[in-house]
């Protein structure tokens, strides 16, 4: 990077030609003009120098003395160890303080290693430092200015990306509320419905809700004939009415769920529980309620009780069927 001017020239003109070589200019807000026409004109930095300037410009440390940036720097182990005050600042040794000291993540050998020549080819592959550069080269101030420019300009578009995946995280998290809350309001709708539909037939011990799957028809206190899995006139009743219901539900898929009390061995009550569900399930299709394809059957016991079995309230509650009314996602 090659710079034509002379020192009599105003510095507002050094800032023009800097913007022309660097692009958008982000400069630490304390940064005096003097002082950019200063490193302009200077053919070496020194580590304090160096270190001051990018301290500043990562808001790590503003300070305007640059012995007590050098010591903050070499405490940190952001600087070279055989790196003294006054001494030319390196171009490995600089990438190391930017790399340090803006928090970059750098590559395998770097992470490794924490060297100023790991940090150098970091910041040429991400395209901080560029042109054909030696990394044991001193640098002027022209090119710490540059290198600072760029390492804020990567700074800031990282930043702003990271916003903006944010910003679309928290679009889609409030898309996926809304969808929810209208999903649970057209549940809490489709409920209420089949539950004045239920009540205006006169049909008894069954009830519709809402629950975080969809809707649920719960038929309590089902009975049955002495086959356990034989439904009693009574029962079918309720499923025509029940079928009615389902027949005005489109692109749904049902799943018959049988539950009972303690009643038997754990594999007794598993299975009579199945093929309770399995024969309502049955008897919907029957009624062309629903496809077979579209309906399953699960038996789970005794395992999610909704009352007291000690009681014969809680043991006819806690033996019922299950009709979870399920989205169709084909």
């Amino acid at each position: 990077m090659n710079f034509l001017y002379t020192s009599q020239k105003k510095c507002g003109f050094w800032l023009i030609i800097f913007c022309l070589f660097t692009g958008p200019v982000f400069l630490p807000a304390q940064t005096t003009a003097s002082e950019i026409e200063a490193l302009l004109q200077t053919p070496a930095v020194t580590y304090d120098q160096a270190a001051r300037f990018v301290l500043e410009a990562s808001d790590v440390l503003a300070t305007p003395d640059p012995s007590e940036a050098f010591r903050f720097a070499a405490g940190k182990r952001w600087l070279p160890t055989n790196a003294t005050p006054g001494s030319p600042a390196r171009l490995d040794g600089l990438a190391l303080l930017f790399v340090r000291s803006f928090d970059i993540k750098g590559g395998l050998f770097y992470t490794l290693t924490k060297s100023p020549h790991f940090a150098y080819r970091d910041l040429v592959y991400k395209g901080v430092i560029q042109g054909r550069t030696d990394p044991h080269m001193n640098v002027s101030g022209d090119m710490l200015l540059f290198i600072t420019n760029r390492v804020l300009t990567v700074v800031n578009e990282k930043a702003d990306l990271a916003a903006e995946r944010e910003r679309q995280r928290l679009v889609v998290q409030e898309e996926t509320r809304v969808a929810a809350v209208r999903q649970a309001a057209e549940w809490e709708d489709l409920a209420g419905e089949i539950n004045s539909r239920l009540e205006a037939r006169g049909v008894s011990d069954t009830y519709a809700k809402t629950t975080n799957v969809g809707v649920v028809i719960v038929i309590s206190d089902i009975q049955y004939m002495p086959d356990p899995a034989e439904l009693p006139e009574s029962e079918k009743m309720k499923l025509q009415e029940i079928a009615r219901i389902l027949r005005d539900i489109p692109d749904k898929k049902i799943m018959v769920a049988g539950h009972t009390s303690l009643a038997g061995t754990e594999t007794d009550r598993r299975k009579i529980t199945l093929d309770r569900a399995q024969s309502i399930a049955s008897y919907l299709v029957s009624l062309k309620a629903m496809d077979e394809a579209d309906i399953t059957s699960v038996g789970y016991g005794d395992e999610w009780p909704i009352a007291d079995n000690a009681v014969a309230e809680g043991r006819a509650a806690n033996q019922r069927i299950e009709i979870s009314i399920l989205e169709n996602q084909e």
